[in-house]
């Protein structure tokens, strides 16, 4: 075993977690129709207070199965589906896995060109889609393979009086263009009543069920192939590594069916252990404390910023949270600072449990590593899961680096994806075979590991910033910044400098009680003057309300970096001092 690998039996023996478990070579719907023999009458899912056991979501699955199999869908065939978190669009993943298809998942406020290449590049003929985003569909119909669009509402699974309040408010605003291409849910699911034949779903873990979208090592859109193996390998690990998950528990799907994360976490693992996908198509951060009140959910899997949202939410001040078993951040990194404070507001709220990170990639589903349930080092994001191996390389090659030593991070593992779709090219940059006979997949990310098998996470690799010759790594200045009580969230980006090169610009949200000053400002300067290498001072400070986001809800640091490089014909830098001004001009 390779000198920074995890250390299984020490990681088995400490956490009572099973190093090693038997993957079934099975497809994500055969999976599911294993758990349904077993709870066939506890709660599969719930959207907005429809509910459907796994026996009718079974019945459901296999109704839509028969519809595709009568409009022509093959094995392996390609079907998009463009839908937020709801009914119809997990029906339709798991009736496509069942006859062997494979799901291209598109988020439905992808511009249209975006649309365009997500259709072309899979060659898909058929597509699931929100009304909200079929104009955008029509629009580009004749530059791609599309025969038949499936138009599905929001308020197709709500209950009566929903769907009434629904059409009297967002729906109506909805106008769909004239289209030959258009197929309604309900007529769609009439046609499996054509189609008699028998269905065989009995495919093998190999087979690709799954396409989702990443900007991969060049930043373009790539399509990454996940396996039936994939999935099922992250929900059994998933499963194994929380250590705390019943059948019948609840689960606040809040992250989207078209980001691993949801798809693979709130969705998959959380109906191979019996529990109920709370199906949410739209969150909104400022009603998140009715969601908690109503459906008193289990478990929450969500990225930081809804961590964020959830401490400024003032509607929770008082009320009992003991309800909570799981809570787990991922799909961006959970500064320290930030987990110090919602662990302190959970454990306030009568929630006797701590915010556990995750970390992972698309590229392997989603997470791959994860916080123990009771147990936590400073700055770690946990151990790796079970048959999942991490080791640290100097970036790029296959030169392994000390314990303790930062380089890039690599993962081998069951869940790793097939590889890119139609890009064998960047395939091969990303999965690469070493003299240890396993095949490892570069992250991109750079990290640490202890002598113990605990990861540390880093930085990105894209998001270095070269200043002077110094690296300057934003991740560490946030976590810097962040640990001043007043501050809630920051984002540290590179902007241009004369004669730097780059240097570090932060922008800072403070917590709802305070407003930016020039004591705030000096207080944070002077927290990072004594913890920074005087080269990884931010050369100028930001205060703002709020950060933009990805359609994911990650912090979009990309557009901060658009705005800065927009301003920079007018930026005049005072390279005497390294900050940019006084407050005015930095709020």
């Amino acid at each position: 075993m390779a000198e920074n690998k995890v250390k299984t039996p020490w990681y088995s023996a400490y956490h009572g977690i099973k190093p090693h478990l038997e993957y079934p070579d099975i497809s994500l719907y055969k999976m599911l129709k294993n758990v349904m023999k077993k709870y066939p009458e506890d709660t599969s899912y719930n959207y907005y207070g429809t509910k459907k056991t796994y026996k009718n979501f079974m019945k459901e699955i296999d109704q839509c199965a028969r519809a595709f199999k009568y409009l022509g869908v093959k094995y392996q065939d390609k079907v998009s589906i463009c839908m937020p978190n709801t009914p119809e669009a997990i029906i339709s993943f798991y009736a496509l896995n069942k006859i062997g298809a494979v799901s291209n998942m598109i988020h439905p406020l992808s511009a249209e060109n975006e649309i365009k290449h997500f259709l072309n590049i899979s060659k898909s003929e058929y597509l699931i889609a929100i009304d909200v985003s079929f104009n955008k569909i029509n629009h580009i119909v004749k530059e791609t393979d599309l025969k038949k669009c499936i138009v599905v509402s929001p308020k197709e699974s709500m209950p009566i009086y929903m769907k009434i309040g629904y059409q009297l408010t967002k729906g109506r605003k909805i106008k769909l263009e004239k289209s030959n291409i258009i197929l309604t849910w309900k007529n769609f699911i009439k046609l499996g009543n054509e189609y008699s034949d028998e269905i065989n779903y009995d495919h093998k873990g190999n087979v690709v069920a799954a396409i989702l979208y990443s900007g991969g090592t060049t930043g373009y859109p790539k399509g990454i192939e996940l396996t039936n193996l994939n999935f099922n390998a992250l929900a059994m690990q998933s499963i194994e590594a929380c250590q705390c998950l019943k059948e019948k528990d609840k689960v606040l799907s809040i992250m989207p069916i078209f980001h691993g994360f949801g798809l693979g976490i709130c969705i998959h693992t959380v109906q191979c252990f019996g529990g109920t996908s709370i199906l949410l198509p739209h969150f909104n951060a400022q009603t998140f404390d009715k969601l908690l009140k109503k459906y008193r959910p289990n478990v929450i899997a969500g990225v930081p910023t809804l961590y964020e949202a959830l401490l400024k939410n003032k509607n929770l001040e008082g009320y009992d949270l003991s309800f909570l078993k799981c809570v787990i951040s991922g799909g961006d990194s959970l500064s320290v600072s930030l987990k110090k404070k919602v662990d302190c507001f959970l454990k306030e709220h009568g929630a006797k449990i701590q915010i556990r990170e995750g970390y992972g990639l698309t590229e392997c589903v989603t997470g791959s590593c994860l916080t123990p349930m009771e147990y936590y080092r400073e700055g770690s994001i946990g151990i790796p899961y079970p048959d999942t191996y991490y080791k640290i390389v100097k970036p790029n090659t296959d030169q392994e680096i000390p314990y303790g030593e930062e380089g890039e991070i690599l993962i081998s593992g069951p869940s790793v994806m097939k590889g890119y779709l139609n890009d064998q090219k960047e395939t091969n940059l990303i999965l690469r075979k070493h003299e240890d006979g396993l095949t490892w997949m570069y992250s991109g990310d750079l990290g640490y590991m202890d002598m113990d098998g605990f990861v540390y996470f880093k930085q990105r690799l894209k998001r270095t910033i070269v200043s002077s010759g110094y690296c300057l790594y934003p991740q560490y200045i946030e976590n810097c910044i962040e640990a001043n009580e007043k501050v809630l969230i920051s984002c540290v980006i590179g902007i241009d400098h004369p004669y730097k090169g780059q240097v570090a610009k932060a922008f800072v949200v403070l917590r709802n009680e305070y407003q930016p000053s020039e004591e705030i400002l000096n207080e944070i300067k002077e927290q990072c003057e004594k913890n920074l290498a005087k080269y990884s001072w931010p050369y100028a400070y930001e205060f703002r309300k709020e950060l933009p986001k990805t359609l994911v809800g990650k912090i979009a640091y990309s557009i901060l970096e658009e705005e800065e490089k927009r301003k920079d014909a007018k930026r005049k830098f005072d390279c005497s001092s390294h900050s940019s001004g006084n407050i005015k001009d930095q709020v």
